[in-house]
């Protein structure tokens, strides 16, 4: 008696298609921007047909926008750090390296162009806005609770805002030469600069 191969459902199928597009479109807007990013060319780095492409998502626009909620998501996930391997020791500059990360990886950059594209797209500014909005209240919570600070306190929540705008200029400046010695400087001085500020 031979064994059947076992068939994946039709709905996980679809999952997993969607996923290699959102991954292939992330990929493509990281590698070679917005304006080199089409639906031909994330279907062929998807190895996903262009019928099924389109059948998900007609146009570039619906597949950026998907794409868009799928950064998202991924950034949200990103965010979520297990906070007992923090040192007691140091947590504060620890705390920002890890922070740092999210504004250095693939997926920042992705949602960088996705900003740049939306400045001046209505359509998808309508999209990217309120998403980014929900990221960056999800983004100062996540800070808020690895800095183990209560944000009612003086003047917690501005230094911790300070903090992730701070982060986020060094991210984008990173998008254009490796600056990693000026960024560890940077951390340094102003995991010195919360020890001393914040109100724990």
């Amino acid at each position: 008696m031979t064994d059947t191969p076992t068939r994946t459902p039709q709905p996980e199928r679809t999952r997993l298609m969607r996923q290699r597009l959102m991954e292939a479109t992330v990929e493509s807007i990281v590698e070679v921007g917005w304006a080199g990013t089409s639906t031909t060319v994330v279907s062929q780095r998807a190895g996903v047909s262009r019928g099924a492409q389109l059948h998900h998502f007609p146009s570039k626009h619906d597949l950026v926008v998907g794409a868009v909620e799928y950064v998202a998501e991924r950034r949200r996930e990103e965010l979520e750090v297990d906070t007992s391997s923090l040192p007691q020791e140091g947590r504060t500059r620890a705390v920002l390296e890890l922070l740092a990360g999210q504004f250095t990886s693939p997926v920042f950059v992705a949602a960088l162009e996705l900003w740049v594209a939306a400045r001046t797209d209505p359509d998808l500014l309508e999209k990217v806005a309120p998403l980014e909005r929900r990221v960056g209240r999800d983004a100062h919570a996540q800070a808020v609770a690895l800095l183990e600070v209560d944000e009612s306190r003086g003047a917690n929540r501005q230094l911790v805002q300070a903090t992730l705008d701070l982060l986020r200029g060094l991210g984008l400046a990173a998008t254009l030469s490796d600056d990693s010695t000026r960024r560890a400087s940077i951390l340094d001085a102003w995991a010195d600069t919360l020890d001393r500020e914040l109100e724990r």
